[in-house]
């Protein structure tokens, strides 16, 4: 899966928003619009998760969308799989060409684990979820796998997922175009302890676009 670039002109989004470096975002992309995704100052990794607009129990399956796809990232032409079977996005457009689906996303117990118990009360996107997904009536048992655009997660050998520094480059973006009405939920990732995000979390900007102003 190679990457792409796009003559899309960012004027012409019907939404366009700065996530600052560690917070959450929230909001609903119609079905053919575009919602683009940039990584604004280069290796910042974007926690997504993705829901069916009008039943939240259809949600982004990490599992679905991996074995139709049969490859381990997600890239250009990648179909994001929901848990019923269905397409709930495409990827149109990608300047990196590696995101990740495997890895999941940071929470407090998590870091405790792998970095020791002075990092237990550090933020991290599992929290992030948490509170951004409460204002739709849903809680913690609604989170499942999720996407982790732009975060470089190689296969070792051995099997094992690392976690190393992101091949992103400041102005770095994805685009996808929604086949059905979806609810998108984002952490910025605000990871300090590996260098998912270069050990230094960073704004991005979300953009939607209508429907046709995808990139070509």
């Amino acid at each position: 899966m190679s990457a792409i670039t796009t003559s899309v002109d960012p004027a012409t989004a019907i939404f366009d928003a700065i996530v600052p470096a560690r917070a959450p975002w929230s909001g609903f992309v119609r079905k053919g619009e575009t919602i683009r995704i940039v990584d604004l100052e280069g290796r910042q990794a974007v926690d997504a998760l993705f829901y069916r607009a009008d039943n939240f129990e259809e949600r982004y399956s990490a599992q679905d969308t991996l074995r139709e796809q049969k490859f381990a990232y997600i890239g250009l032409g990648s179909k994001l799989i929901s848990n019923e079977g269905n397409v709930m996005l495409r990827v149109v457009a990608d300047s990196c060409g590696l995101h990740d689906t495997s890895a999941g996303a940071c929470s407090c117990e998590s870091n405790t684990v792998r970095f020791g118990h002075h990092t237990k009360y550090m933020h991290a996107c599992r929290e992030n979820f948490t509170l951004e997904i409460g204002k739709y009536g849903m809680g913690k048992r609604d989170l499942v796998s999720n996407i982790n655009f732009f975060m470089n997660v190689p296969i070792e050998p051995s099997g094992e997922l690392a976690i190393v520094d992101g091949v992103s480059a400041p102005g770095g973006f994805i685009d996808l175009t929604a086949e059905m009405d979806v609810l998108c939920l984002i952490s910025n990732c605000p990871q300090v302890n590996n260098p998912c995000n270069g050990f230094n979390p960073t704004p991005i900007r979300v953009l939607i676009f209508d429907r046709g102003g995808e990139g070509k």
